[in-house]
Parts: structure tokens; sequence; C-alpha cells
């Protein structure tokens, strides 16, 4: 059995010689792994991060640019509101001058229209009183010629028509 723990001692003992080798090897290995390994995944990890810090600024800036826009348009926006108000209040101001213009252009033209009526009814009143005239001067001659039993001169003739007619306005 000695010779059992002998061996077992001496596979589980501690040697130094083996103890330098081994951390000189870990040594080796992590210096290799820091140059080949870990210089290059860092850099593609720093390059990954600069990537995505980029996309991260580019997104930031294409948002404010997005903003700028959206303020840009609600301006535009607000300026055609109110440049469509205007329009609408110009074309309402216009209108009701035109209605304004038309009812005045059909008033004087009625009150022309009236004239002109009244003017007519004025010649026709004239007309027909000349009518009524000379017809009541020839039933008075004809009358006084019948009475009086003589022809009645012109003059005395219209004279007594008139003298007729002047009696008769006053009747009425």
């Amino acid at each position: 059995m000695e010779l059992f723990l002998d061996k077992f001692e001496g596979f589980v003992g501690v040697n130094f010689w083996t103890m330098l080798f081994a951390w000189v090897n870990i040594l080796i290995l992590y210096l290799a792994m820091r140059k080949y390994l870990f210089g290059p995944i860092k850099n593609m990890i720093d390059s990954r991060q600069k990537e995505i810090d980029d996309l991260y600024a580019d997104a930031e800036a294409s948002r404010e640019s997005a903003q700028a826009m959206e303020a840009e348009y609600q301006e535009k926006l607000a300026k055609a509101e109110e440049e469509g108000e205007e329009i609408r209040r110009t074309a309402q101001r216009r209108a009701t001058l035109r209605e304004e213009e038309i009812l005045r252009e059909a008033e004087e033209s009625a009150r022309r229209t009236l004239r002109r009526a009244e003017e007519q009814v004025e010649l026709e009143r004239a007309r027909a009183l000349n009518e009524v005239k000379d017809e009541v001067g020839a039933l008075a001659v004809e009358i006084a010629t019948a009475i009086i039993g003589r022809d009645v001169a012109g003059e005395e003739h219209s004279a007594l028509i008139d003298a007729f007619i002047d009696n008769v306005g006053e009747d009425k």
C-alpha cells in the first residue's frame, strides 16, 4: 500500500517545476489569446458598437429632421388655411358688392320702366281725352245745331267745346 501511496502522492503532490511550467504555459496561452483572439474580437465588438452608435445618431437626426419637416408642414398648412379663409372672405365681399350692384341696376331699370309706363299712360290719357274732346265737341255741335237751328262758326264751335269740357271737368 505504501507503493500505492507514493505513486498517489506523486500524482497528487505539488512539484515546483511542474507548477512553474503550468504557469508559464498559462501566461503564454493568455498572451497568444490576447493577441490573436481577444484583440480581433474586441475590435469587432468596437466596430459593431460604432455602427450601432452611428445608426442611433442617424435615427436621431432623421427624427429631428422629420419633426422639423412636420413643423414646416403645420406652418404651411396654417398659412394655406389663412389664405383660404382670406380668399373666402374676399369672394364673399365681392359677391355682396355684386349683389348690391345688381339690385341697384334692377331698381334703376324698374324706375325707368315705371317712368316709361307712366309716360305711356299719360300719353294714352291725353290721347283719350283728346278723342273724348273731339267726340264731345262734335256732339255738342250737333246738339247746339239742333237746339239753335243754325250752323255755328268754327271759332264759336271751338269756344263752345272748350267751355263745355271745362264745365264737365269741374263736375267731377
